[in-house]
């Protein structure tokens, strides 16, 4: 039997309580609710847009261990970090890869003067770039952390010389390269779905609905509304988890309790559709601290480049968008690090940009912002029951996050833990084949009905959870695609019947990698809007709505412009 994590709010309406209610589907909040879940907690969790939508959905890609924290004296989230990381390499090994990193260094002892006070005071100063003797003791240092009792190789140091042999169109100016190892995440929206399908699988007191907004508190409970049909009602909780990221005070105002906890920062990315810059990179991630002060990226992943990414206060009540001059900052730092490589805007397939869910600062510079979280505890307005708020928090710790929080909610409600998930396999990391042998055992015995080719690429899509998806395949005739040949129509369907679609821009930007990787066109638009209605239930004015709603958010929030291939929607 195939299981379905598609929810509608019947299920929170029919039963309007439980014994936590979490408020904000990004990783955190699907963490937590996963570990609550497997404890045989009661809870529920819902996200006024789709899961794992908002801050969750603008990440750099990465599992890392936070080199950049150790100047900050956080020696506990680097410690937590690369446990984690190390972990998540073993228990999510169908989307966290090994990702070699390399760092061009430019100067021999820059920083080594200004690093103390910020370490001491975590002011600015006036911005330089790390030399080779900061950044050989830091990385010294993160070996100490990071090393996974040897299976993590330590870092390396050369000189431009052989830097330049082995990455030659780096820039001939450098002195050194530092090179270690962090890691990739290959699809972030695809595992937050796996961890959230893991806590919906542990049983039915486990429920999740997404479109569903907290717009307020009443004497019932907190008030929820379907983004969609418009509806509302009332849902008791004893403890309600706030886990709405940067907008986690706006949360608290509409339950009528405001805070000022957060502070966060805006991060924007861009997405390359560019050969040379890719070759360029020798498969490695460039990952350095620029002459501003800023820590950023250039990396390889699916094909594409992503270069990213900026440090900039943002007023959560406005759009969050990536600016030109953020597009004109990316295109200088590929020219200091790669000078001969020619790469423009008409490279950009896809942009994106997010604010990092960090605590109010003040005066603080946001690159010295603490990335550790904390949980603050108030009671539940004029209702009995507790209102825990979480302040920060990233994708590298969310399991060690999800079990800190579901922790305290645990001595809440006077209940034990009964499993920890530490060393638990996540979806289709569960039985994943990570020797080549192995690999090619699985291909064996799921490769009759489909194919060995696209058994792999189901494989590498979705893990062991394939298994799920070759099922559904099978049962009718199948065919790809007619203007994207890696996806087929029955797969298209699976993921609208399993997966909690509820607009067609959840299949664009978080079932599937198309957007991502600049695969779309307005031809595809529409032949997935057919393949999607029927299974939906949509009318023909849904059917075109949808298709228009898609079109307008890729074009003002990702920098893709589409038109739509027909005007007239299927009957």
């Amino acid at each position: 039997m195939i299981k379905s994590m598609a929810m509608t709010t019947d299920a929170l309406q029919e039963r309007p309580n439980a014994q936590v209610l979490i408020i904000g589907a990004g990783i955190n909040g699907i963490a937590t609710f996963r570990d609550l879940a497997l404890q045989g907690v009661d809870v529920a969790i819902v996200d006024r847009g789709d899961y794992v939508s908002g801050a969750s959905a603008a990440s750099s890609h990465m599992i890392h261990g936070g080199i950049r924290y150790l100047e900050n004296g956080e020696f506990r989230l680097v410690k937590e970090s690369v446990a984690e990381r190390n972990g998540l390499l073993k228990i999510a090994p169908h989307y966290v890869k090994p990702l070699k990193t390399t760092v061009p260094i430019f100067s021999t002892f820059s920083g080594v003067l200004s690093a103390p006070l910020r370490f001491l005071t975590h002011k600015q100063g006036k911005p330089q770039e790390r030399g080779a003797l900061l950044i050989k003791l830091g990385l010294s240092l993160y070996d100490s952390f990071s090393r996974d009792g040897g299976s993590v190789p330590r870092h390396e140091f050369r000189g431009a010389k052989k830097s330049l042999e082995q990455l030659p169109r780096l820039n001939p100016d450098l002195k050194y390269t530092a090179t270690y190892y962090d890691a990739s995440m290959h699809d972030p929206e695809r595992l937050a779905l796996d961890v959230l399908r893991d806590g919906l699988d542990a049983g039915e007191h486990a429920r999740s609905a997404n479109y569903v907004e907290a717009i307020g508190m009443d004497a019932d409970g907190v008030r929820l509304r379907d983004t969609v049909t418009g509806e509302e009602f009332s849902f008791t909780a004893d403890v309600v988890v706030n886990t709405s990221g940067p907008w986690t005070d706006l949360t608290n105002a509409s339950l009528g309790e405001p805070s000022t906890f957060m502070g966060g920062t805006k991060g924007s990315h861009i997405v390359l559709d560019s050969p040379e810059l890719l070759a360029a990179t020798g498969g490695r991630e460039i990952f350095f601290e620029h002459s501003d002060g800023r820590i950023v990226l250039i990396y390889p992943l699916k094909g594409r480049v992503l270069v990213g990414t900026t440090d900039l206060e943002h007023d959560m009540t406005q759009p969050i968008r990536s600016t030109e001059e953020e597009v004109d900052y990316f295109f200088e730092l590929i020219a200091h690090v790669f000078p001969e490589v020619v790469v423009d805007r008409s490279a950009i397939v896809y942009r994106f940009a997010g604010v990092r869910p960090l605590p109010r600062h003040d005066d603080e510079a946001p690159g010295f912002v603490s990335r550790d979280y904390r949980i603050e505890a108030r009671p539940l307005g004029a209702r009995p029951g507790t209102l825990l708020s979480l302040v920060g928090g990233k994708w590298t710790t969310f399991r060690a996050l999800g079990e800190h929080l579901s922790g305290e909610i645990l001595t809440l409600l006077g209940m034990p833990r009964v499993v920890s998930t530490a060393g638990l396999a996540i979806g289709g990391g569960r039985d994943f084949p990570v020797t080549d042998a192995a690999h090619r055992v699985w291909l064996a015995s799921h490769g009759d009905e489909v194919g060995t080719q696209r058994a792999a690429q189901l494989l590498a899509r979705y893990g062991t959870r394939a298994t799920d998806v070759i099922e559904f395949l099978v049962e009718e005739p199948d065919a790809p695609l007619a203007n994207n040949h890696d996806y087929t129509r029955r797969e298209i369907e699976y993921l609208a019947d399993t997966e909690a679609v509820v607009h067609l821009v959840d299949v664009l930007l978080r079932r599937t990698s198309m957007a991502f990787v600049g695969g779309l066109s307005g031809a595809l638009l529409d032949e997935l809007a057919d393949v999607v209605a029927p299974v939906l239930g949509w009318s023909a004015s849904r059917r075109a709505a949808e298709v228009d709603a898609a079109i307008a958010e890729l074009r003002d929030a990702h920098g893709v412009t589409l038109a739509a291939a027909s005007v007239l929607p299927v009957p």
